[in-house]
């Protein structure tokens, strides 16, 4: 079959390598894709929220199936578009409609619903300009340290977690003054919750699931979880706290309730739910709910699935998905990410990058911002390269990693050399 993927970051790239694996796949498009997808796809210059030109596209090169990786098409109705076209309604499609996108899209509607269906999460209030006095007495009566969250999408910028009562007043009335635009009209205030987070990723046709290798990440740049949070600078799978009793309570407390949830009111959800998740003493609470495949964990979850990633896709579209038996690999799986220098704030792009042809040959480089110029591979990103490694053990993973993040050159590079470290005396 044809397969189109929407996306142009490091999440698209392990997708596309994975997809490229199957004998399902005939031809493989993505949108607009990188220099890494590039060399196994045809890259398309394609906006993601250019319906129309997306709609041109699938009818002219025939495409099968459609994978959404970044949420704003999803959240701005991609799917409903699809469903509701005459010409597209055959066209299988991964990512949810509209109405279950506010997953991700609205963090007061997604808190609303985890109140409605009983899902465990941290106490929170939501507050608009209107009632900014209010929220400012709220926090006033709140305990330390606060989190402040922008309700809509933000490009993973809008929270806020505040130590000092004067900071979380300072950065509340500017959320809602616009500081984050449209997406900080309203601002939800949550207690902060003490823990260790991770990711889990499902994948539901609407009625079965299955569920991904679980992942932890690393949000902020410099070692030690120091400095600005980012998109994230690496990851880890397997996670070494997620044993069977602590995954046992995941599904009965988070994963069954919300797909029930869903279906209780209504929403046909066939897509991926990316799951955050806070053990907090043992027990799991959600921290947020997105509507995709993480990134940078997807370049750790996708090389420890064994299955026929396009065929579950297929199944998925088909609202089979029942009928899958997942293989996943016992495997550790580590990536870093090497950024631009700047990132995460102002960054420079057209750098060019050299040292590919001296990479680790276990290593998978997975491509996020980075395209080609002039027959020369140079940075187009903040965060720039994933490198991925598949090993026995968490330790030959990370020393994988490690040593591919070390050869690749650019000017004003950066990486994190503690990825996984945390996790290390959690092994056995």
């Amino acid at each position: 079959m044809n397969v189109l993927i929407i996306g142009s970051g490091g999440r698209e790239h392990a997708l596309a390598w994975k997809i490229a694996q199957s004998p399902l796949c005939e031809k493989l498009y993505v949108a607009t894709g990188n220099a890494g997808t590039a060399q196994i796809a045809q890259n398309i210059d394609l906006g993601i929220n250019d319906f129309p030109n997306i709609k041109k596209t699938v009818l002219e090169k025939n495409i099968s199936l459609v994978i959404v990786g970044p949420e704003e098409p999803l959240v701005n109705g991609l799917a409903d578009f699809f469903r509701h076209d005459p010409e597209l309604q055959k066209i299988k499609f991964i990512g949810t409609n509209q109405s279950g996108a506010r997953l991700e899209g609205s963090k007061d509607f997604a808190k609303h619903f985890m109140n409605t269906h009983r899902i465990p999460t941290a106490l929170h209030r939501s507050f608009t300009p209107e009632t900014l006095q209010e929220g400012l007495q709220y926090i006033d009566n709140h305990s330390l340290p606060i989190v402040l969250k922008a309700d809509g999408l933000a490009a993973g910028k809008g929270v806020v977690i505040a130590d000092t009562y004067a900071d979380a007043r300072k950065n509340f009335m500017e959320m809602l003054a616009g500081k984050f635009g449209k997406a900080s009209q309203k601002v939800i205030v949550e207690t902060y919750m003490h823990g260790i987070e991770m990711s889990v990723f499902v994948l539901t046709d609407g009625k079965n699931f299955i569920t991904l290798p679980e992942a932890k990440d690393y949000k902020r740049i410099s070692d030690g979880d120091k400095g600005l949070n980012t998109g994230g600078m690496g990851a880890v799978s397997p996670v070494p706290f997620a044993n069977e009793d602590f995954m046992l309570k995941v599904r009965k407390r988070i994963i069954n309730p919300t797909l029930k949830g869903l279906q209780a009111e209504g929403i046909d959800y066939v897509g991926f739910i990316f799951i955050g998740i806070m053990n907090v003493n043992g027990d799991p609470f959600v921290v947020e709910y997105n509507v995709r495949l993480g990134d940078p964990e997807t370049e750790v979850v996708l090389p420890r699935i064994e299955s026929d990633l396009l065929e579950i896709f297929d199944l998925t579209a088909q609202k089979r998905l029942n009928e899958v038996q997942l293989k996943i690999s016992p495997k550790t799986a580590t990536t870093v990410m090497l950024t631009a220098k700047g990132y995460p704030e102002s960054y420079e792009k057209g750098t060019k990058m050299t040292g590919f042809e001296n990479l680790p040959k276990e290593a998978l480089a997975f491509h996020a911002g980075t395209k080609t110029l002039d027959n020369q591979i140079v940075t187009n990103g903040g965060r720039v390269i994933a490198m991925t490694a598949l090993a026995d053990t968490l330790d030959e993973a990370l020393d994988i990693s490690n040593r591919a993040a070390e050869i690749l050159k650019f000017e004003g590079k950066h990486y994190r050399k503690d990825i996984g470290f945390d996790l290390k005396k959690l092994v056995k």
